[in-house]
C-alpha cells in the first residue's frame, strides 16, 4: 500500500478550500410590507391578526405619502397569503383595526377558506396524516359559525373532492355528537334527578354533565325556532285559488 505523504504547511496555504453549502437567501421583504412593521408592529410584527375589513383604504387615507395603492396592494396581499396570517384567520380570532383592537369576527367562509389553506401546504410538507387534525378544526368553525349544515355548505360553496369529502366526516361525527348529547337530556329529564345525583348514578363529571345538558337545550331551543319560523312563513303565503294554480 503506498502512503501519502504528509502536506507542508505551505501546501495546506494554497490548497483550494473546500466550498460549504450555502445558507438558503431570506426572501427581501417588499418596502410596503417593512413600512407597515414600522408603522404598526402589533399587526404586522412578531405576531399576526386578522385585519379588519376595508384597512386597505384606511392605509391610504392616514398614509398618503408613505403608500401608492399598487405597493400597498401586493404588500397587503403577500401578508395575507402568509402562513402566518391564514393561520390567525384559521383559529378563529376576530379581525382587528391598526392599534390591535378586535372590531368584528371574520366571516365563517373566510375562516373555512383559512383552514383549508394552511391544511393543504401542511399536508404538502408532511408524510403524516393530517386529516384527524383539520377535522377538529373545522368543526370547532362550524360550531362556532352557528350555522346549519345547509347554510353553512351554502356559505363556504365547496368545490373540490378533498374539502368536500372532509366536510362529510365532519357533518357526521357531529351528527352523531349531537345525538348523544339529545339522548342524554331525554335521559336526564325522565330521571326526575338533580345534575350531581344524576352523574354520580352514571359516573360522569356534574360539569361535563351541566355543559352536555346546555348545548342540548341550546340546540333544541335552536331547532323549535327554526321550525316555528317555517311555520310562520307557511302560514303568511297565501293559498292560491285552483284557478290561479299554474
Amino acid at each position: 500500500m503506498t502512503e501519502t505523504a504528509p502536506t507542508s504547511p505551505a501546501q495546506e496555504r494554497h490548497r483550494p478550500a473546500t466550498k460549504r453549502p450555502s445558507a438558503p437567501r431570506a426572501r427581501p421583504v417588499h418596502p410596503a410590507l417593512q413600512k407597515l412593521f414600522e408603522l404598526y408592529p402589533k399587526m404586522f410584527g412578531a405576531r399576526f391578526l386578522p385585519l379588519k375589513l376595508g384597512v386597505f383604504q384606511d392605509l391610504l387615507a392616514l398614509h398618503p405619502e408613505e403608500f401608492n395603492r399598487e405597493d400597498l396592494k401586493i404588500a397587503l396581499g403577500l401578508h395575507a397569503r402568509s402562513m402566518r396570517y391564514l393561520e390567525s384567520v384559521a383559529a378563529g380570532l376576530p379581525r382587528h383595526d391598526l392599534q390591535g383592537a378586535p372590531v368584528e369576527p371574520v366571516a365563517p367562509e373566510h375562516v373555512h377558506h383559512a383552514i383549508m389553506e394552511v391544511f393543504r401546504r401542511r399536508q404538502a410538507r408532511s408524510s403524516e396524516d393530517l386529516r384527524p387534525y383539520v377535522r377538529t378544526q373545522l368543526m370547532r368553525a362550524i360550531e362556532a359559525s352557528g350555522l346549519s349544515r345547509e347554510d353553512y355548505l351554502l356559505c363556504v360553496r365547496q368545490q373540490d373532492e378533498l374539502s368536500d369529502s372532509l366536510l362529510a366526516e365532519v357533518f357526521a361525527e357531529l351528527g352523531e355528537q349531537a345525538a348523544k348529547r339529545d339522548a342524554l337530556l331525554r335521559t336526564f329529564e325522565a330521571s326526575a334527578k338533580t345534575v350531581a345525583e344524576f352523574a354520580d348514578m352514571y359516573g360522569m363529571d356534574p360539569l361535563e354533565v351541566t355543559q352536555t345538558l346546555e348545548r342540548a337545550r341550546a340546540a333544541k331551543t335552536q331547532v323549535q325556532a327554526a321550525q316555528a319560523a317555517q311555520a310562520a312563513a307557511a302560514a303568511s303565503t297565501p293559498e292560491l285559488l285552483p284557478e290561479e294554480v299554474p
